[in-house]
């Protein structure tokens, strides 16, 4: 029996056409054309595009889409792969990064780091630490912060005495004021994020495991 190529399947947001990753290119381009002209569909749907694990340059995705779009009925939304391209893996390891600063972060001073950063000091007034990652402060902050400055929404800032002028997360900002009492008033570690309506949120530090459980990594205890 002919080994199926093309996978379709219906959802409530359209169809997915899963393309075998292992046959020849040629021989997929074949049945995926068949499948297409069978038609059987009355009205313009999205399509949701897998390639699984086969890499595709862009002229034959392109070539898969156009495929895919020309008779009109199906538009391909997105194209998933499990492939990633050299640029986004050295994007990945960099962000995976976690960096020591041992010191005072003066004013006038900036301190940067591609991925995480630990900051083993004060950030005195006018001082900037920006990191691809989320920013640890052991120590007073009382500077600016940007955390996840390429755009990751998921980096937090927390420092020991929590006191900055400005608190950035991706592209989202943040004035501090004394019209936040819980920042300015709380006696604990608190925790600054990316709350689930897209605004920088506040909480007590204890928090962030269930804020962000991908950075608990427990060695013993409970």
């Amino acid at each position: 029996m002919k080994k199926q190529l093309v996978h379709i399947k219906g959802t409530k947001d359209g169809l997915v056409l899963r393309l075998d990753d292992s046959c020849a290119y040629a021989d997929l381009l074949d049945e995926l054309e068949n499948k297409i002209s069978e038609g059987g569909i009355d009205n313009k749907v999205d399509v949701h595009l897998d390639i699984g694990y086969r890499f595709l340059t862009v002229e034959q995705k392109n070539e898969l889409v156009q495929m895919v779009e020309h008779s009109g009925k199906m538009h391909v939304l997105h194209v998933h792969s499990e492939v990633i391209s050299l640029t986004e893996c050295n994007e990945q390891v960099q962000a995976s990064i976690r960096d020591t600063y041992v010191g005072i972060v003066r004013s006038g001073q900036i301190v940067k780091a591609s991925g995480d950063i630990i900051i083993i000091g004060d950030v005195n007034p006018n001082g900037r630490v920006e990191a691809g990652g989320s920013i640890f402060v052991l120590g007073n902050l009382k500077g600016l912060v940007h955390a996840g400055i390429s755009g990751n929404d998921s980096a937090i800032i927390t420092a020991s005495h929590f006191e900055p002028t400005h608190v950035y997360i991706s592209d989202k900002i943040d004035v501090m004021s004394n019209e936040k009492p819980f920042v300015t008033e709380q006696r604990e570690q608190i925790v600054a994020y990316i709350g689930e309506n897209g605004v920088i949120a506040y909480d007590r530090l204890q928090e962030v495991r269930n804020l962000r459980p991908f950075l608990h990594s427990a060695k013993g205890g409970s």
